[in-house]
């Protein structure tokens, strides 16, 4: 029997072992959608234990702990590090069969090396030798980024963010990963709290120095921070929806319902969703004209507890699946911007299993030859980012389209230890195309499987997003293509 969490991890065929450790495992990372902090970033961050760089943020294991019986001060209160270090390791053995229980011991082997079980026992040895481990500069933030081998990471920035720490990052020279924003404009459609609405306007009013008093300044505001991230090197946005809006809205309706919205006079529902649905579209317009890639997170139900929500405010893993009507509007909003030849290349993510082949098909209807993949079915998302929903999202796209254009994982995460996402990524495709091929239903063909690999897991992200990236990660890249290989 092979050990826990060993080099040969969920490769379960000596050709997914090949594969992976031949082709997958050295690659250089694209993390082109993230929520780490650039502020950490840029100023090249020292965590002061292991419970502020593994447990900070992580609604996922908060979710496991308050299941566990964990009382909350252990999770976001005011518990002591390492009264929080030790309710997580006493909560991990109850996490078995839960993708948690493999990310832990896989981010304490790497980048910790440490290999032993994490539970009550083990916990204050553990504890001790990380923390000692992360007083040395190659656990600081860029070392942990250079030591996971990442090219590019792309934060999520809202159009009222100065990118300061962006700027000053890119000031420090041409070595080491890249720092890109992304622009999540999710504020500007949320016009349902009017205070909470307008103050956020009179802070884009500030960064964009506008008047912010018309519909038409706020498109305004809007292009000049949309051309500001760009300067910055922002190439894509990203959307976090419930589903897609496309009411009908006219110019003149829009511009009358913000007027209401901005002398904070109460809206409609109807009136709330065409609005949204004016500027989701303007949005994509954006988008296009700067060549961007647009990204769609869709079906997830937020902040569903109003007492904790309340006692912790948002984004605090009160979160789960929705089943909202996502297919019509989709497809109408992908046409009226199709129709005139408007629509930036696309990725749509869904939180619910039971959209995935919906997702997987909306793609073909949309797809121009444009460019190779230009409509993506982003990566399995959220409650999917685990083996069972990283083999169906797989699943789908190689049925109802070209799992070779995939522009692979993504982190999503808040934490520096969770590039072992990509790792665990790399080892479940490399394990399903070795599978495959003992069926018989793939050829034996090490150039060709290991050309779609090096695709998937580093050169199709770097095509279809255009990211400047580092010449010593393309370096890297280069000699982790072996000779044999179908090279991309």
């Amino acid at each position: 029997m092979s050990a826990f969490i060993d080099d040969d991890f969920l490769l379960e065929s000596d050709t997914a072992r090949e594969l992976y450790h031949g082709f997958a495992e050295s690659l250089p990372i694209i993390d082109y959608h993230t929520h780490l902090p650039p502020r950490q970033i840029a100023e090249n961050h020292r965590f002061r234990t292991m419970s502020e760089v593994w447990l900070e943020g992580d609604h996922y294991k908060w979710r496991a702990m308050r299941t566990n019986g964990v009382a909350e001060r252990y999770c976001t209160g005011d518990a002591s590090p390492w009264e929080k270090f030790e309710a997580w390791a006493k909560t991990v053995p109850e996490t078995l069969r839960n993708p948690l229980y493999h990310w832990t011991h896989m981010e304490l082997r790497n980048p910790f090396g440490i290999s032993e079980l994490l539970d009550g026992s083990s916990a204050k040895a553990i504890y001790a030798r990380t923390n000692e481990m992360l007083e040395d500069d190659d656990f600081r933030t860029q070392g942990l980024l250079r030591h996971f081998k990442v090219a590019v990471v792309c934060t999520t920035d809202d159009p009222t963010d100065s990118l300061e720490h962006h700027a000053r990052y890119a000031a420090r020279g041409s070595t080491g990963p890249r720092l890109y924003p992304t622009w999540r404009p999710d504020k500007a459609l949320a016009v349902e709290n009017l205070d909470r609405y307008n103050d956020w306007l009179d802070r884009l009013e500030q960064m964009a120095d506008a008047s912010i008093s018309t519909y038409e300044g706020l498109l305004d505001a809007l292009r000049k921070r949309h051309t500001r991230f760009h300067e910055h090197g922002c190439r894509s946005s990203d959307h976090g929806l419930e589903t897609i809006y496309d009411e009908p809205c006219t110019a003149a309706e829009a511009r009358a319902i913000f007027e209401k919205a901005r002398a904070r006079k109460e809206l409609s529902g109807e009136e709330v969703l065409r609005f949204k649905s004016a500027l989701l579209y303007e949005f994509g317009v954006m988008d296009h004209a700067r060549g961007w890639v647009q990204q769609f997170h869709l079906g997830a139900l937020r902040n569903n507890n109003t007492r904790m929500e309340r006692l912790l405010g948002a984004d605090t893993g009160f979160d789960s699946m929705g089943d909202f009507d996502i297919a019509r509007p989709l497809a109408r909003f992908l046409d009226r911007l199709d129709q005139t030849n408007q629509l930036a290349p696309t990725i749509l993510y869904n939180s619910n299993p039971a959209d995935n082949e919906m997702m997987a098909t909306m793609l073909g209807n949309f797809q121009d030859g444009s460019v190779p993949g230009k409509m993506q079915f982003g990566s399995a998302w959220w409650f999917l980012d685990q083996k069972d929903g990283i083999e169906r999202q797989i699943g789908a796209l190689s049925n109802m389209g070209l799992l070779s254009r995939f522009v692979g994982m993504l982190t999503d995460s808040r934490s520096f230890l969770s590039y072992s996402r990509h790792e665990y990524f790399r080892r479940v495709l490399c394990n399903l195309l070795g599978e495959d091929v003992c069926r018989g239903l793939l050829p034996n063909d090490r150039a060709l499987l290991g050309g779609l690999i090096q695709n998937i897991c580093f050169y199709n992200a770097k095509r279809y997003f255009g990211f400047e990236i580092p010449d010593d990660a393309d370096s890297v890249a280069r000699e982790a293509v072996p000779a044999n290989a179908v090279r991309p």
